[in-house]
């Protein structure tokens, strides 16, 4: 893999350079800003979409409930074993950074000791990506499509070659839906005991969710007996 970065004449190298390129033409001030995107901001992002996700999948209720729930907690645990995997791929490739083997590049963060590939940015974001997918497509898709942005975002900034990037969406994807059955089978009857939980279960699904099917079917019933009741006048009468 190292052997990758050791002429400027291939794809990856060439596809570097044009999207770091871009680094060198933009304003000061707007690669601060992905400077904070790529490194810290769109990882919130990816945080907060989790919890909104949670937080409609609670108020909604339903008898899916549970396994949506268990889908959303599955995601941030697959991105943290799918890094933990990278630890000793990393560790058999050793493929530096592209700044030390190229010249001219627009590093906007510094610091950056470690080995390149596998981007864990890139594993992190795309396997909390394809969880939230599992829980629910709408959210699911723009998970997806910000870890795409975090991907772009590490070549950007120098920090990655693109095959970097790729390699971590492969790895978090494979973790995820390789993984999921068994994180299923393990974390959905926990969910569901919390669930039922009188103290904790509105962790799992809001009260209100609950009690609008309790009473729509109460509401149900009384227009049955009021039905009843007028049929039985009109028989009388």
């Amino acid at each position: 893999m190292a052997g990758l970065a050791d002429s400027g004449s291939n794809p990856d190298v060439d596809l570097l350079y044009d999207i770091n390129g871009l680094a060198k033409d933009a304003p000061h001030w707007f690669d601060r800003i992905m400077e904070f995107v790529g490194e810290w901001g769109l990882l919130l992002v990816m945080v907060l979409l989790i919890l909104g996700c949670w937080w409609t999948v609670r108020r909604r209720g339903g008898d899916d409930a549970a396994s949506s729930v268990a889908s959303l907690i599955w995601a941030p645990l697959a991105a943290g074993v799918a890094v933990l995997v990278n630890v000793p791929i990393r560790g058999f490739v050793e493929r530096p950074r592209p700044f030390v083997d190229h010249e001219g590049l627009e590093v906007l963060v510094a610091g950056k000791s470690d080995y390149s590939f596998v981007s864990d940015h890139s594993t992190l974001m795309m396997a909390m990506g394809v969880g939230l997918f599992l829980a629910n497509r709408k959210f699911g898709f723009v998970g997806v499509g910000i870890a795409l942005l975090g991907g772009f975002c590490r070549v950007y900034m120098g920090v990655h070659y693109p095959t970097d990037v790729v390699g971590g969406f492969a790895l978090g994807t494979a973790v995820v839906l390789l993984l999921s059955p068994l994180a299923s089978a393990l974390l959905t009857p926990l969910v569901k005991a919390v669930e039922r939980s009188p103290r904790v279960g509105w962790l799992v699904r809001s009260g209100s969710a609950g009690g609008r099917g309790k009473r729509v079917a109460g509401d149900e019933g009384g227009v049955g007996t009021a039905t009843g009741t007028e049929a039985e006048r009109d028989l009388a009468a």
